[in-house]
C-alpha cells in the first residue's frame, strides 16, 4: 500500500510541474518576436496627431499623403504652389513661412533658398540608397525622383501637316517645324531653366547658344509656365512641346492624340527635390516625413501616385517609362546650374527679346 501511495504522489507532482511549465511559456511577454501571420503589430508613432504643412509642386503627390498618415499618424496639409512663386514669397517674408516642408518643383529655387538660409540641413539615413547627383552635399535638399526632359507631340497635327515627330534636339531647329513648337520661358519656369542649363553643360557654351539661336527661329512665343506646353499641344494649338516628362505628361494621351518622345541624342534632367524649411517649428516630425518619402516603401507609394523614375535604384521604373534610355541622361552639375543662373537668363533675354 505504501508503495502505491508513493507512486501516486510522484505522478501528481509530475503533472503539477508540467502544468507550471505550460503556464510560464504562455505568459512570457512577446518582446522582440516576429508576429505570426495575421497578427497586428503596433508601430510606434511618436508624432501621432501632429500636422505638417507642405508647399507642393509635384503633380499627384497628394495621392500619397493618406499612406504616410496611416503609417505615422502625422496629418498632412498642403498648398499647391510653383517653386518660383514660393521662392518669391519666401524672399518677401525673409524666409518666414507657416509651411514645414517643400515638396517637388524646380531645383534652382531650392538652390537659391539654400543660399539665402531658408532651408534646414538634414541628412536622412535613407540617403545611402539615393544617387548622390540628386542630393545637396550638405543635406539642404534631397531628390525624390528623376524628371527627364523631352517632347510631347500632337499626332493628329503632325499627320495633317505631313511631319514626322522630332527625334533629337537638333531636329527642333529644322525650318519645317517653324511655328509648331512651344516651350516655356526659362526665366519663369524652373524646369525649363534646368533644361536650358543642361543643354549648355552638354554642348558647351558656344555650341549651345548657336543651337538656341536656331531653335528660337522656330518658336513664335515662350510660355509663362512649365505646364503650358503640354496643355497647348494636347489642345491642338501646337504640334510639339518641350517639357518635363512625368506621369502627368502621359495622361494627356488618355484624352487627346498626344505621344511622349524621349530625345535620342541626349536627355537633360532635374531632380524633384524635398526639403525642410528653416522656419519650421516641427523639424523632428518633418524628418520623419523626409525619411519615409526617401524609403523604399515611400518611394513606391509616390511612384504609384504619379508615375516617375524614383531616386532610389532599388525602386523599379514605372511601366510607362520603361523605354527611357538612362545612358542618354546628360552629366548634370546642379551647383553649376545654380551659379550660372543670372548670366544664362541675361543672355537668354538678349537672344529671344520680347517673345
Amino acid at each position: 500500500m505504501k508503495k502505491i501511495i508513493a507512486l501516486l504522489l510522484v505522478l501528481v507532482l509530475s503533472f503539477g510541474l508540467v502544468g507550471c511549465g505550460e503556464k510560464t511559456e504562455t505568459e512570457e511577454p512577446n518582446v522582440g518576436k516576429v508576429a505570426d501571420v495575421g497578427e497586428e503589430v503596433e508601430v510606434e508613432k511618436p508624432f501621432e496627431g501632429e500636422s505638417l504643412s507642405l508647399l507642393v509642386a509635384y503633380g499627384g503627390a497628394d495621392n500619397s499623403f493618406p499612406a504616410f498618415t496611416e503609417k505615422t499618424g502625422i496629418k498632412v496639409e498642403f498648398l499647391s504652389m510653383s517653386t518660383g512663386s514660393a521662392l518669391a514669397k519666401l524672399q518677401a517674408e525673409e524666409g518666414k513661412t507657416d509651411a514645414d516642408i517643400w515638396f517637388g518643383g524646380g531645383v534652382d529655387s531650392y538652390l537659391a533658398a539654400r543660399d539665402l538660409g531658408f532651408l534646414e540641413a538634414y541628412k536622412s539615413p535613407e540617403l545611402d540608397s539615393i544617387n548622390a547627383q540628386y542630393v545637396d552635399k550638405d543635406g539642404y535638399f534631397s531628390g525624390l525622383a528623376l524628371v527627364p526632359a523631352g517632347f510631347i507631340v500632337n499626332d493628329d497635327i503632325l499627320k495633317e501637316k505631313g511631319l514626322e515627330p522630332p527625334k533629337t534636339w537638333e531636329d527642333l531647329t529644322d525650318p519645317k517645324y517653324k511655328g509648331e513648337i512651344i516651350m516655356a520661358n526659362p526665366a519663369i519656369s524652373g524646369t525649363q531653366y534646368a533644361i536650358t542649363s543642361g543643354i549648355i553643360q552638354a554642348l558647351g557654351e558656344d555650341k549651345a547658344w548657336d543651337y538656341f539661336k536656331r531653335l528660337d527661329d522656330n518658336v513664335d512665343f515662350y510660355a509663362k509656365g512649365g505646364g503650358e506646353p503640354p496643355e497647348k499641344v494636347s489642345a491642338g494649338e501646337f504640334a510639339i512641346g518641350v517639357t518635363a516628362i512625368t506621369g502627368g505628361t502621359y495622361k494627356y494621351g488618355e484624352t487627346s492624340p498626344t505621344s511622349v518622345v524621349y530625345p535620342e541624342d541626349m536627355i537633360p534632367w532635374t531632380p524633384a527635390p524635398i526639403a525642410i524649411f528653416k522656419n519650421s517649428k516641427k523639424v523632428e516630425a518633418a524628418k520623419v516625413f523626409i525619411d519615409w518619402y526617401l524609403s523604399k516603401e515611400g518611394q513606391e507609394v509616390l511612384r504609384e501616385a504619379d508615375a516617375r523614375i524614383m531616386s532610389r535604384d532599388d525602386v523599379a521604373a514605372p511601366e510607362l517609362m520603361k523605354d527611357l534610355d538612362k545612358s542618354k541622361l546628360i552629366d548634370f552639375d546642379l551647383e553649376l546650374m545654380g551659379s550660372q543662373r543670372e548670366a544664362i537668363l541675361e543672355q537668354w533675354a538678349e537672344l529671344t527679346g520680347d517673345k
